[in-house]
């Protein structure tokens, strides 16, 4: 069992964990996930390592309560323990030193990037990074990812936080600048956004690593529900990934794929909204 040692809430239906887990906390690269049941009869849910201290054995991971699983998950309190953390799992990020980095995060995606901005800056990169979101109420880890920035943006859809847009106008108005020149791009959100941030970096060839988000149950490759089409080939998220180069990704087939389960999960949704109205402890 992993005892939750921390709990709090850092965004609407949006849960920090602290989570007991030494032997993960030792071996956790950036860039890392665990697999996670809340229950024994939970459903496994990939979640991003968002950090770790190995000093006290704890992993930090950041959930949206978004169906049955995750506001089971929700209803733990602090002192109660999760049924299972599997990892670390997937690749770890690609750290080197390139200059200037924008890392994008859109909504919880915001979770994956401050690892890599945390890391990226250790490797003396100076970090500009976006935060997207629909609505001021929705923007997470504002001050801890402004912390390890040299500069942080913050955009959403309504205005109500920071400039009204989205994070690409932020980030071609920071490409398109003379005076600032952007050698990489990391990002991760909504698959339509990192689509976008990809196309809009293409053409300037700056490297841009995006954290893919496909459907996974096992995380080790076995199941074969993660399977993306990175430059024309076959690749598991769960083994080869979740990170990869943006300009290679098949982003329409990954759209396509993630709308499969989408009957079953709004129909889920359905079930339990009465209980997720009523928030969360």
């Amino acid at each position: 069992m992993f005892e939750i040692v921390n709990k709090e809430t850092v965004g609407p239906n949006v849960t920090r964990y602290e989570i007991k887990a030494p032997r993960v906390a030792k071996s956790r690269l950036c860039g890392q996930f665990a697999i996670v049941r809340g229950l024994e009869h939970s459903e496994r849910i990939p979640l991003t390592i968002a950090d770790v201290n190995t000093k006290t054995g704890t992993i930090t991971l950041i959930v949206q309560t978004v169906g049955k699983s995750t506001l089971e998950m929700s209803k733990l309190k602090k002192g109660d323990s999760f049924c299972d953390v599997a990892g670390p799992l997937g690749q770890p990020s690609h750290i080197a030193k390139y200059g200037t980095v924008a890392v994008i995060g859109g909504g919880l995606g915001t979770a994956v990037v401050y690892p890599q901005a945390v890391a990226l800056r250790e490797a003396g990169n100076k970090i500009i990074s976006i935060i997207g979101a629909r609505t001021k109420e929705l923007v997470i880890l504002e001050e801890l990812l402004g912390s390890t920035s040299d500069k942080l943006i913050v955009i959403t859809d309504d205005g109500s936080s920071g400039k009204k847009g989205l994070v690409t106008d932020a980030l071609r108005e920071l490409v398109e600048n003379p005076q600032t020149k952007v050698d990489a791009v990391y990002c991760a959100g909504p698959v339509i956004m990192m689509k976008a941030v990809a196309e809009l970096t293409r053409p300037m060839n700056i490297p841009t690593i995006v954290s893919l988000n496909p459907v996974m149950v096992d995380g080790t490759g076995m199941c074969g529900g993660c399977r993306v089409t990175i430059d024309g080939k076959r690749k598991f998220a769960c083994v080869d990934g979740p990170e990869f180069d943006g300009h290679k990704v098949d982003f329409n087939e990954l759209m396509d794929r993630l709308k499969t389960y989408k009957g079953h999960e709004n129909k889920k949704y359905e079930e339990h909204k009465c209980e997720l109205l009523k928030g969360n402890t």
